[in-house]
């Protein structure tokens, strides 16, 4: 079994994790292919790079939930499942631990698993010819803001060639429902439950009552374009952790990506006991009766 590892160097127990899973991966007969950058964590001999891996049969990911999200960015619409191993504090998204790795990879062996489908987004940035660069499959949402000051930005939305209107916020989100928990939720948006084929639409602070978010058809594509004289420091954000500019006369396009993200799920705990666990949802434990 061919597994992949991703995982953030900054988790101070990450080298004895990886060599944990470096003693489980003989046991188990797994080939390890690793991020270079964290090669010198590794025990010896050191996995090969990711990018000499062939067809994966796994990945795994060794943080919280932006380690997952980079390593769905990593597969970049692979069909390859991803085990996420929460090393932080919340892991809305992950499935194991590092006390439970052990467990985790003898399910992953005996596929005693079952995978979530999650919708993907594929953006891409089109200039007034009509030529388009092709920018990294997100999991989480695509995020058009303003750079350098907080000021508002004029963005023009469509909805599959038909506009939808002309917002004054401080960016406009559009996301997955995967996302929905996410950025989206903390700018009002709606909750999304992941098996909803849609994808939403938040301004963010916008500067009217009457802007509320849109939850539209997953096969439909959002347009969204700056509005002169707000063309210039245009940002846009993929998951919160990469992004680009948009110039003057640019526009970009969020479409739902070919492949979903396929995400292991490990014992009977479904998306709303995940909810109330890791996003405290509906708790009033803490508020005293008065």
């Amino acid at each position: 079994m061919n597994v992949g590892v991703v995982g953030n160097p900054r988790y101070r127990d990450l080298g004895s994790i990886l060599a944990s899973l470096a003693r489980a991966a003989s046991r188990l007969a797994f080939t390890l292919y690793t991020e270079e950058s964290l090669a010198p964590l590794w025990p010896a001999p050191q996995p090969k790079p990711l990018t000499e891996a062939p067809l994966l049969d796994c990945l795994i990911t060794l943080g919280g939930d932006g380690t997952l999200l980079r390593g769905a960015r990593v597969l970049n619409g692979a069909n390859t499942p991803i085990l996420g191993v929460n090393l932080g504090r919340v892991g809305f998204l992950t499935t194991a631990s590092a006390q439970t790795l052990d467990w985790a990879l003898d399910a992953l062996v005996r596929k005693a698993y079952g995978t979530e489908s999650r919708l993907a987004l594929h953006p891409s940035i089109v200039d007034k010819s009509g030529k388009s660069r092709t920018e990294p499959i997100v999991l989480n949402d695509v995020v058009v803001h303003k750079g350098g000051l907080a000021r508002v930005v004029r963005l023009k939305v469509s909805v599959d060639g038909d506009e939808v209107g002309q917002y004054s916020a401080d960016g406009i989100i559009v996301s997955t429902p995967t996302g929905s928990t996410a950025y989206s939720m903390s700018a009002g948006g709606p909750i999304v439950v992941p098996g909803v084929d849609a994808i939403v639409v938040t301004a963010i602070c916008p500067h009217t009552l009457a802007v509320r978010p849109l939850v539209i058809p997953a096969h439909s594509t959002i347009s969204i374009e700056p509005i002169p004289p707000w063309t210039d420091q245009v940002l846009v954000s993929y998951d919160g952790q990469v992004g680009t500019t948009i110039q003057p006369g640019e526009r970009l396009l969020a479409r739902r990506a070919a492949q979903p993200v396929l995400l292991i799920r490990l014992g009977p705990e479904g998306f709303f006991a995940r909810l109330r666990k890791k996003l405290q949802w509906g708790d009033l434990t803490d508020r005293e009766r008065k």
